[in-house]
């Protein structure tokens, strides 16, 4: 089990809340990441979150994206504050083993999709 949720239609400037949810077998004590995906593009990690809690971003959009987690409801979050235009495509979730970096599941969810107007 593994959804993703909360994208939808923007105006850049304007913010939106992602959330994840997983199965306590995928969530529990795993590393978390949001991923992204444009149109004919491999799909790329955006930020992450271990399970104790550090996280990481990349350059495009620190001090824009929160990611924060819920292990009592396995869930994971990402706020995205200031959207931009460029921040349009599919937004997924997934998670690894800390310790090794290996994945915990093959599967992905359906992604959820923002698109931001200029």
């Amino acid at each position: 089990h593994l959804v993703e949720s909360g994208g939808g239609l923007v105006q850049a400037g304007e913010s939106l809340r992602l959330s994840c949810e997983a199965s306590g077998s995928i969530f529990s004590g795993n590393a978390m990441g949001w991923f992204r995906q444009a149109p004919g593009q491999q799909r790329k990690l955006v930020a992450s979150i271990t399970s104790r809690g550090f996280t990481w971003y990349v350059d495009s959009v620190k001090g824009r994206f929160t990611i924060s987690r819920d292990d009592a409801k396995n869930a994971g979050y990402l706020q995205m504050n200031s959207l931009k235009p460029e921040d349009t495509v599919i937004y997924y979730c997934n998670f690894w083993h800390g310790n090794t970096g290996t994945p915990v599941t093959d599967y992905w969810g359906q992604g959820t999709q923002v698109t931001v107007s200029s």
